[in-house]
């Protein structure tokens, strides 16, 4: 069977001389020990991704040989009707490995940790686990070098849970095939306590197999459950499972028992355990009505919950009336018997009420008990924020300290027993002021530190998995600043029976001895009892080859008569244990149990395991031979198991080959054979790297994989040890994957995942993303004073970027309620900082932190905090005095914020008198921030204070401001305006300054309007419209520019105050005289030949005097080399001008100007064009003589020739020229034109046909031509679309086109012809 066995493995080995049989889990996976005691509960339905797959011979071992099997029922394979699937680990370089020919197969191994009694999960977790400390580069790989990032450590202990089970797998429950003959086997059943819910049909489960098949039936508290007489009860066909109905009506408590089901054939029967049948119940809370409950500030209090009793008990939790769960802390908190325990009530307790809650389990209802309402009595009836802030709260509000003491348990010690393998939970609860803390410890060691947790505040400590050693005694201390006291629980450990060796199934030959053991444990020591068949032992009949010694019995000289099924029954008053295991005994010649000539194919320096499963009695020897070779194959690279299976401990490339296995007893032989075939392994050789992004940017993950190419290769990503789910951000490529505009939530661990359906390889890299940083919390108020207060907070996560600053801010919620000011900044090395107040502000504070990224969302507020009033300290700012009328005078100031208004009711009181009149104030009491002074003289001196008031005071006195009332239009004109013409465009203006009080209000400016009455020039239109030249202050001289030459002008000056323009003085008459002309327009440069250069040029825009001619200049340049400078002037009138070229190669730069008699005006300068090659001039010169020119030029002419010859013809046999046939022909899509089926025969750039002139509107007109093609047709012309495309056909009436359509069955038109003689 194996190197290593379990004790009843060499004992039944012992008494049948090493006969073989298959060991192999049962699919219901009992509960089995390992060596250290520890609980594996495997899956019993399936495992992810396992299927019926042909996986038997390649999986590789456990170590020192073991191996797991699962069963698989198949109808189809020969000759049992049944598969057995091994799922196996290796050790190989430290690292748990899953099977090289079958990886999913073994996803059901290794999950959890052995200390947790959990079920196992797939190998890829395991795996990703494992990665964290180490990895390979290759599954199996010579290479053990070190991978970056990730240094190798010893094995987990799931490595040790996989290699334990491997070894439980050996001494396994005996499987003998289905077709064989069999006693009953309980495949499955129900648990031992069944509770069920009432609204649904009662379902009892039992099933079992056998051949021939069992029968099944019940007896319900130990009587004989007749299912015939009750309608309501049946059972499932092929199965002993009951079903009891109540559709039809009927109290399932009416069922309630204890059940327990036999399956019999003719070799035995088989029992169930005693299944305990209860339905649930959830019973309504009593109706109570409950008074307040009166209690003094500081004192403890105890808030009783007293469930209903439920089955199963409720889950209880502490709720509002409204459904606001009970903020529970180191004060305040619920104990593990559902009571709400207060180790000291405050004055804010009374601020809800309390109500407990029970939420059944299979109901899934909550039924909420009346509430409480506290009534708290207290020396300090405010619940100022301040005090509840206090260092020392409870003497700031008047509450004496005193010593903790016991709330639960009560006294100073306890007991408390707990059975072997469940959670042990020990809770004190203490009252105190101030809050006690609790600590545990264990007298005479240590606690647990592997299985021991605190709860509930560190008032509960919970132990799980509970053994022998975790007996002995407890205690818990209480302890404040006014003393300590402690508690001690003894705990005793009991056990319910647990296996030591449980009995199995015995298959043995006739002739042969063996034996079935029982041994278990407990606390007490459990008994023993046989039964056989379901029957005590002591009833049962004789058997003289039966020997019964305590735990044991003993089979000797076994017969055919000896089959049976006997029960094995161990209890105490804990519990019991009830196990099955039938006799068998069978001569069978050897058969192999696994599909014929199977393809194994496994992974390059793998360790792998070749299985052979057979089955015989005698049990069969088994030898393995391959390609043929007479030789057995063990030793060296080989290693043959006890059970059969051959193991190759490295597979190289001259491994692979065919592998037969030959079984052979006394009855015959069997063989079988497996095909092995080694491939490449999977490996990464480019891994993705640690990377470092900021938000927002871009990153790129490489994974290259190399694999063996008749392996499909499937590349996938994890983040954080999950399926990454690629959204539109993400790109996967082969080889990489690229997140685009990294977020914070992009950062985490990325492996990529390069497997084939053999084998895989795992990389991973941290991405870590540089955001911002999360927001601060937990503030609190410290150091109250009537002026500042000490705040402090928690800073939140950096995420990776240092906090630079932390902004403090505040919200008051009388003048601006919801409206959040910066209050203070601070390093980003500070959590704590004091804040300057103001008088009478109701403070509520939070804190933003930043980094460089950017900044955090803000803090949770903190209580507020509320400051005494003052009288303000400071008046409102930004004092003015204008008029909005003539005769008035709007005050206005900035309103004061609610940090300085320092009081309630603020107001403002206004004063104001006329400046140096010395007369007596006017005031007014104001509470907005304007007030308008009315019946108030043009523009006058105004002093002006404003002072802030609240009901605590006033504030100082203010300073006076000086202000105006409203202007009016100024009531003169500027006088002795004199202009004097500088040039052409710009003149100088003198005038006399007005007297101060005709202003009437604050000079702005002098402003002078100004408009072109007229030009010199005749017959030259001008625009007339107002312009204006602004002269600001009390100026008495300025300059008008920018004006036109060889014009007239006039001019006005007005004075300009804050209320607008006085009146206007006398009109001033001037002429601007003649100036230089602007520039030619639109010079053009042209050069129709090589000879000449031919120049045209329009009219200056803007003559601006007499025009006396041009000047061109003129200069022939190549390259860096200049010609000499020519000079030519025209006259006036002259707009053209010829340029004799006496370079043909030289390029020319022409200069143009108009003059006056002033000067010349503005240039303008051109150049002339690149003159062509010489190899161009002479090819365009000899062109026509070419001889390929003559004859393309004859090719044409004869082209055409022919088409007028064929459309002759075509018309004198009465034809028509349809360009195509419509009911013939239908559109392609490579000329999609109209529906009339006209041909476009232009060329692509649908250009006019040749002969054609476009008109200005588009269309295209056809030349008068005596051979037209419009000449042919009966009646109509012929029309030419836009592009130059012929349309329509020649003209027919439609009924002719209907009768005679068909007589030409060819398109007609030119090119149709063309394409026809082709």
């Amino acid at each position: 069977m194996g190197v290593t066995r379990s004790r009843e493995a060499r004992n039944y080995f012992d008494s049948t001389q090493g006969r073989a049989a298959v060991f192999s889990l049962r699919p219901t996976f009992r509960e089995k020990k390992d060596l250290a005691g520890i609980l594996l509960r495997p899956k019993s339905a399936s495992w992810d991704g396992l299927g019926p797959k042909k996986c038997l011979a390649s999986l590789p071992t456990c170590p020192h040989g073991g191996r797991l099997r699962r069963r698989w029922m198949n109808q189809t394979m020969a000759p049992s009707g049944e598969r057995l699937i091994d799922l196996c680990a290796i050790w190989d370089a430290g690292v748990y490995l899953p099977s090289a020919a079958c990886n999913r197969a073994s996803s059901g191994v290794a999950r959890k940790r052995l200390n947790e009694a959990e079920k196992l999960s797939s190998v890829r977790e395991a795996q990703l686990k494992q990665l964290e400390v180490t990895r390979p580069r290759v599954l199996g790989s010579r290479e053990r070098g070190q991978v970056p990032r990730m240094a190798r450590q010893p094995p987990p202990p799931w490595v040790h849970a996989a290699f334990l089970l491997c070894l439980l797998s050996l001494g396994g429950a005996i499987e003998i095939p289905m077709d064989l003959t069999q006693p009953p086997t309980i495949t499955k059943q129900s648990v031992k306590d069944h509770i069920v819910d009432p609204r649904d049909n009662i379902l009892i489960e039992c099933e079992a197999k056998g051949n021939p098949a069992p029968s099944f039936h019940w007896t319900r508290n130990s009587r004989f459950f007749n299912i015939a007489k009750d309608p309501r009860v049946s059972m499932r066909r092929r199965s002993g499972t009951l079903v009891i109905d109540f559709r039809s009506g009927g109290r399932p408590e009416e069922y309630e028992g204890e059940y327990q089901c036999f399956a019999r054939n003719k070799f035995g029967t088989a029992l169930s355990n005693r299944i305990r049948l209860q339905v649930s119940k959830s019973p309504l809370w009593p109706k109570e009505n409950l008074d307040p409950v009166v209690v003094q500030e500081g004192a403890p209090l105890t808030l009783q919950c007293n469930p209903p009793p439920g089955l199963p008990s409720p889950v209880i939790f502490w709720m509002s009336s409204s459904m606001e769960p009970i903020t529970q802390d180191k004060r305040v908190s619920q104990g593990h018997n559902g009571d709400l325990y207060f180790s000291n009530v405050m004055l804010q307790d009374m601020q809800t009420d309390y109500s407990c809650n029970a939420r059944f389990h299979f109901t899934h209802t909550i039924q909420q008990k009346n509430p409480f309402t506290l009534k708290v009595l207290t020396n300090h009836p405010y619940n100022d924020s301040s005090l509840r802030n206090h260092p020392d709260m409870y003497s700031a509000r008047g509450v004496a300290e005193r010593t903790p003491s016991f709330m639960y348990p009560q006294g100073t010690t306890s007991s408390q027993m707990v059975l072997r393998g469940m959670d042990l939970l020990l809770e004190c609860i203490a009252s105190g002021v101030p809050t006690p803390d609790i600590a545990w410890y264990k007298k005479g060691g240590d606690l647990p530190s592997d299985k021991a947790k605190f709860e509930n505040f560190n008032k509960a400590l919970r132990i799980t998995n509970v053994s022998e050693e975790d007996s002995g005694e407890y205690f818990c201390l209480a302890s404040n600043k006014m003393g300590s006291i402690r508690h001690t629980i003894s705990v005793r450990v009991k056990a319910a029976p647990y296996w030591l060796d449980e009995p199995k199934n015995l298959i043995l030959a006739p002739g042969e001895d063996g034996r079935l053991v029982c041994r278990a444990n407990g606390n007490p020591k459990p008994t023993v009892q046989w039964m056989v068949n379901g029957e005590p032992l002591q009833s049962a009949p004789p058997n003289p080859n039966r020997e019964v010694a305590g735990d044991t019995i003993i089979f000797r000289d076994t017969q055919i008569s000896s089959r049976a099924v006997y029960q094995c029954n161990t209890s105490n008053e804990h519990g019991y244990l009830l196990a099955n295991a039938f006799v068998s005994v069978l001569d069978v010649p050897p058969r192999m149990l696994s599909p014929r000539n199977q393809l194994i194919r496994v992974i390059l320096y793998n360790r792998t395991r070749l299985d052979c499963p057979f089955f015989g009695s005698p049990i069969p020897t088994l030898r393995w031979f391959k390609n043929g070779q007479g030789s057995n194959l063990d030793g060296g690279n080989y290693h043959v198991y006890e059970n059969g299976s051959l193991e190759i401990k490295m597979i190289r490339k001259e491994d692979q080959g065919i592998y037969t296995c030959v079984a052979t007893n006394i009855l015959g032989k069997a063989e079988n054979q497996v095909r092995l075939e080694v491939k490449d392994p999977t490996r990464i050789y480019r891994m993705p790297e640690d990377q470092v992004a900021k938000r927002g940017t871009t990153v790129q993950l490489e994974c290259r994989v190399k694999h063996d190419p008749s392996l499909k290769l499937t590349v996938s990503w994890l983040k954080d040890d999950e399926p990454l789910y690629i959204g539109n951000r993400m790109k996967k490529e082969d080889d990489s994957l690229t997140i685009f505009g990294v977020a914070e939530r992009d950062q985490g661990s990325y492996t990529c995942v390069a497997s084939t359906e053999l084998d895989q390889d795992l990389a991973k890299a941290y991405l870590t993303v540089l955001g911002r940083p999360d927001r601060p919390r937990d503030l609190e108020l410290t150091d109250l004073a009537e002026r500042s207060v000490r705040l402090t907070w928690i800073p939140g996560d950096a995420n990776n970027s240092p906090i630079t600053d932390y902004v403090v801010q505040f919200e008051e919620d009388q003048f601006q309620p919801g409206v959040w000011h910066d209050h203070s900044k601070y390093p980003g090395s500070v959590n704590s900082a004091v804040l300057r107040l103001s008088p009478y502000v109701n403070y509520q504070f939070r804190v933003i932190a930043i980094n460089e990224v950017g900044s955090s969302h803000p803090s949770l507020p903190s209580e507020r905090y509320r400051t005494s009033g003052a009288p303000p300290e400071s008046n409102p700012g930004d004092v003015k005095g204008e008029g909005t009328r003539k005769n008035n005078m709007e005050i206005t100031w900035t309103p004061m914020n609610a940090t300085s208004a320092f009081g309630p009711n603020l107001r403002y009181i206004v004063k104001w008198r006329r400046r140096e009149t010395r007369e007596a104030w006017n005031n007014v009491t104001v509470w907005g921030s304007r007030y308008v002074v009315g019946q108030t003289p043009v523009y006058v001196p105004y002093e002006i204070r404003v002072q802030a008031e609240n009901d605590f005071g006033k504030g100082p006195e203010p300073e006076s401001v000086i202000g105006y009332s409203g202007e009016d239009y100024p009531r003169a004109a500027p006088t002795e305006v004199k202009v004097r013409v500088m040039n052409s465009t710009a003149i100088s203006l003198q005038w006399n300054r007005v007297y101060s009080d005709t202003v009437q209000g604050q000079l702005r400016e002098y402003r002078a309007y100004y408009w072109r009455e007229s030009s010199l020039l005749k017959n030259l239109w001008v625009s007339q419209k107002r312009q204006q030249a602004s002269f600001p202050g009390d100026r008495l001289r300025g300059v008008v520019s920018r004006l036109f030459p060889y014009s007239n002008y006039k001019l006005e000056m007005v004075v300009v105050n804050g209320r607008g323009d006085g009146p206007r003085s006398e009109t001033k008459e001037f002429t601007t005289p003649e100036g230089v002309p602007s520039a030619p327009r639109r010079f053009r440069v042209r050069q129709p030949n090589l000879e000449t250069i031919n120049l045209e040029w329009d009219h200056p825009e803007h003559p601006n005097g007499i025009m006396i001619g041009y000047t061109l200049k003129y200069v022939a340049f190549n390259g860096t080399k200049v010609g000499k400078q020519i000079v030519e002037n025209f006259s006036p009138n002259q707009t053209k001008f010829t340029v004799q070229r006496t370079d043909p190669v030289s390029r020319y730069r022409f200069t143009l100007s108009a003059r006056t008699q002033v000067g010349s005006g503005e240039a303008v300068t051109e150049e002339s064009p690149a003159p062509p090659n010489e190899a161009y001039t002479n090819n365009q010169a000899d062109i026509a003589t070419q001889g390929w020119f003559i004859g393309l030029m004859c090719a044409i002419a004869l082209l055409v020739l022919i088409l007028l010859i064929v459309c002759f013809i075509k018309r004198s046999r009465g034809g028509k020229y349809p360009v195509r046939e419509k009911k013939d022909v239908p559109l392609g899509p490579e000329d999609p034109k109209e529906e009339d089926g006209s041909f476009d025969y232009s060329d692509e750039d649908n250009k006019p046909l040749q002969g054609s002139q476009t008109s200005l509107d588009g269309t295209i007109k056809q030349q008068e031509s005596d051979d037209s093609l419009v000449d042919y047709g009966e009646g109509g012309e012929g029309q030419f679309n836009e592009d130059g495309s012929f349309i329509g056909q020649y003209t027919v009436k439609k009924d002719k086109e209907e009768t005679e359509g068909n007589e030409s069955s060819e398109a007609t038109s030119p090119v149709n012809a063309i394409y026809s003689l082709a």
